[in-house]
């Protein structure tokens, strides 16, 4: 079973994602947080699989937060996919940096989100093919 931890400060967005996951056999939501500073708790408390982590949060951005948890004091093992609806180069990089293991937009479809989870799980890394043609447009 993968476990996931949910991190976007919309409620809607939450919501919409632990149906989409739930839904699947090998995948459980573990938790939710609305900040930055509760991902990282709720990380090192719950030990998820995988998080998807919006970048743009109050409390403490995605970014930071995905340093944090994958930091000097690493939660073991745990891949995070950034998430957000903002394209920018600096994102993208900076994101890469903190040591996330993927990278979507959020119009990205449903079974491609699953795949993600399912992949970065697996211990592979990825981009979404718009992020891809950004990335390798430079």
């Amino acid at each position: 079973m993968i476990r996931v931890l949910l991190a976007d400060d919309q409620h809607l967005i939450r919501a919409g994602f632990r149906a989409l996951l739930d839904a699947e056999p090998d995948i459980e939501v573990v938790g939710e947080a609305a900040t930055g500073a509760d991902a990282v708790r709720l990380a090192r408390s719950l030990r998820p699989d995988v998080i998807l982590m919006d970048i743009r949060m109050p409390g403490g951005d995605g970014i930071d937060a995905t340093a944090a948890i994958l930091g000097e004091d690493a939660v073991p093992e745990v891949r995070v996919i950034m998430l957000t609806t903002f394209e920018l180069d600096d994102y993208i990089i900076d994101s890469i940096r903190a040591g996330a293991s993927g990278f979507l937009v959020k119009d990205t479809e449903p079974e491609e989100l699953i795949r993600a989870v399912r992949a970065v799980s697996d211990g592979d890394a990825l981009l979404s093919p718009s992020v891809t043609r950004r990335v390798l447009a430079r």
